[in-house]
C-alpha cells in the first residue's frame, strides 16, 4: 500500500514527531542533545521553518513549527536527520539507520489547538514519569516559554504572543496553562492525527484544508465507496 502523502500548507503550524527505530534509544549524552539543538537551529534557517517547541526524548523527538512553504518541513527533517545520524554513527562507532522512517506529522489548528500542542509536547516526560514538572526537564522549550529563558531558536508563535503584551505577562500566562492537566480526548486527537498524518482542529478547518489540498485529511472509512446508482438491499 502506498504511504500517505504528508500534509502541509505554507504558514500553518506543523506537530511533528520522529521516532528512534524500534524505540530505541537516540540520545545518549548531554552532547548528544546540545549537538542535534545546534543543528536544529541551523537547518530551520536554512529551510524557513519557525520553530515554536520542543522536546528530545530519549527515543523521539517532538517538534511544533511553522513552515514557511508547503516542502520546508521536509527539508529540515532530512538534513537534520541525516546530519544526526551522521554524528552518531561516528561518535559512537555504529553504523545504519537511526530513526524509525519517515517523521510523522499533522497541520495544526491556531487558537486552543496550537497551544495544546505546546502543552503536549513540553508535558511529554511528565506523562513519560521522568519528571514531576515540566521545569525539571533541561531537554525541552519550557523554560524558554515558561521561564523567559534566552534562547535564539524558539521563536513565538502568534497564539503565544496574544497571551499578553510583554514577554512576563505572557511567561506568566503561560504557565497557569500546565496548572491543569491536558484534557485527554485533546491528547487522543493529537496522537491520532500525528500518527495518521491529519489536520487537528476543528470541522470547519479540517474542511478547508481538505479543500485546499483537494484530498482528504481526517480518517476515512475503508472499502469501497459506494456508487451513487447502488441502491441499499430492501
Amino acid at each position: 500500500m502506498p504511504r500517505r502523502p504528508r500534509i502541509s500548507l505554507p504558514g500553518v503550524p506543523l506537530h511533528l514527531i520522529q521516532r528512534g527505530n524500534n524505540r530505541q534509544a537516540c540520545f545518549f549524552d548531554e552532547q548528544d542533545y546540545l549537538f542535534y539543538l545546534d543543528w536544529l537551529e541551523e537547518y530551520s534557517l536554512i529551510s524557513g521553518c519557525t520553530i515554536h517547541a520542543y522536546v528530545l526524548m530519549t527515543n523521539h523527538v517532538h517538534l511544533l513549527l511553522t513552515p514557511e512553504s508547503a516542502g520546508s518541513a521536509g527539508v529540515l527533517m532530512k538534513r537534520l536527520g541525516q546530519r544526526y545520524v551522521q554524528y552518531i554513527n561516528r561518535t559512537y562507532r555504529r553504523s545504519g539507520t537511526l530513526w524509525e522512517g519517515r517523521y510523522r506529522s499533522c497541520m495544526t489548528q491556531e487558537e486552543e489547538y496550537v497551544l495544546g500542542c505546546y502543552r503536549y509536547i513540553e508535558l511529554n516526560p511528565v506523562r513519560a514519569g521522568i519528571v514531576e514538572h515540566p521545569a525539571e526537564y533541561r531537554w525541552s522549550s519550557f523554560r524558554i516559554n515558561a521561564q523567559c529563558e534566552t534562547s535564539s531558536l524558539i521563536r513565538p508563535h502568534d497564539t503565544y504572543l496574544a497571551l499578553g503584551i510583554d514577554q512576563e505577562t505572557r511567561a506568566t500566562h503561560y504557565r497557569e496553562l500546565f496548572r491543569y492537566q491536558l484534557e485527554l480526548g485533546l491528547i487522543d486527537e493529537i496522537r491520532s492525527s500525528t500518527n495518521g498524518n491529519y489536520a487537528l482542529g476543528s470541522p470547519m478547518f479540517q474542511e478547508q484544508v481538505a479543500d485546499m489540498l483537494g484530498r482528504r485529511v481526517t480518517p476515512g472509512q475503508s472499502g469501497r465507496p459506494k456508487k451513487e446508482s447502488e441502491t441499499p438491499p430492501v
